[in-house]
């Protein structure tokens, strides 16, 4: 039996970024603090698995070379390392409100954090906080690791300190990629509508933009896809799109390969939406090249992930009031089998039965 323990160790990791990590039995995290507080590794023990994909060209420090990005969205990616991002106040295209430019995916995934620990042998919590430059709001996310327990556990907070209303946008992005992610996966999610992205961004999606049917079996020319099942790497698949209209949030990414879940739930109330975003080898040019694996289902207050400004005229930008606040917890944790899951909690909990059936396969 493993000792019942939790630590929490201050290390560098790749070109010298500065990098916390907590652990526990069966759990491993690791955040940079400096960049965005991105969760960079998310390693299910029993495996010995990260199974947050990693960029092909790594972590770079944009302070080491002279910018040559033409806008903020080349910027990001350049910077774009994998693992899990926290979007604010901005999400996808860059857009002017109210007389300030905010930059592609929002500030609070490119700036340094600071931090604090509270720590005992069973329990830890790192408290990461950011104060941004462009708008009026501070962050602050606590993430909490506990002994016996293969959760990662997300509370967080956003401070409106203007004395104005300020919309937002607000979401979390996790990249899910190999060897955890692959062609016997399925996705489990309960009730949703599914909705394109109006933009047409690549020739190899396989539903028109107005399409809008239930998750997950939907209609394309000559048959249907089952979005629940995902695509093998040699199918060079490429989606964006959203999904709304959720009976409850959460949801989960089974491997059957590797026989565990990875699940992710949150406050529906406050991001209502998915975003559904697979770039499985489907895309050429930059900064993808043909060569990424890599997929996210990112919950979201807003859509479409365009920019604040679209969102606002979509009437799915929240508004927070002047001096107030925003709260929201979180769960994201491993989940032994390949179960199907009935429901995934904010306090960690899970419901599931056996699974009594394969996943179907794609048709064409």
């Amino acid at each position: 039996m493993p000792r019942k323990i939790c630590t929490f160790r201050e290390h560098d990791i790749e070109r010298g970024f500065r990098a916390v990590t907590l652990e526990n039995e069966t759990i491993s995290v690791t955040v940079l603090p400096e960049k965005g507080a991105d969760i960079y590794r998310l390693v299910y023990k029993p495996r010995q698995m990260d199974i947050l994909w990693k960029s092909p060209w790594g972590l770079r420090r944009p302070a080491t070379w002279l910018p040559t990005a033409a806008d903020s969205a080349e910027a990001w990616h350049e910077w774009y390392e994998g693992g899990w991002q926290e979007i604010f106040p901005n999400g996808g295209d860059s857009c002017l409100y109210k007389g300030c430019h905010l930059n592609f995916h929002g500030e609070a995934s490119v700036l340094p954090w600071d931090y604090r620990v509270r720590k005992t042998t069973l329990r830890i919590t790192a408290a990461f906080t950011v104060a941004l430059f462009r708008s009026p709001f501070v962050v602050r996310r606590e993430i909490t690791i506990e002994s016996g327990r293969p959760a990662l556990l997300i509370s967080e907070k956003i401070s409106n300190l203007a004395e104005e209303d300020m919309h937002y946008m607000w979401g979390h992005h996790p990249a899910l990629g190999a060897p955890f992610l692959a062609g016997d996966c399925r996705i489990q999610l309960p009730g949703a509508v599914f909705q394109r992205h109006g933009l047409a961004v690549s020739t190899s999606r396989k539903m028109p933009a107005k399409t809008a049917p239930r998750w997950p079996l939907l209609p394309i020319k000559g048959g249907r896809v089952d979005l629940s099942v995902v695509p093998r790497p040699s199918e060079r698949h490429r989606e964006f799109g959203y999904l709304h209209s959720l009976s409850s949030g959460w949801y989960a990414v089974t491997s059957h390969r590797y026989n565990f879940s990875f699940g992710l739930a949150w406050p529906r109330e406050v991001f209502p939406y998915l975003w559904f975003w697979q770039e499985l080898r489907g895309s050429f040019g930059f900064p993808w090249y043909g060569r990424c694996y890599v997929m996210a289902i990112e919950p979201f207050t807003s859509i479409p992930g365009a920019g604040l400004q679209n969102a606002i005229a979509a009437g799915t930008a929240p508004v927070l009031a002047a001096a107030s606040s925003v709260e929201a917890s979180l769960a994201a944790m491993f989940i032994p089998g390949s179960d199907e899951i009935e429901s995934i909690e904010v306090d960690g909990r899970v419901r599931a039965r056996l699974a009594t059936s394969k996943p179907l396969r794609k048709r064409a």
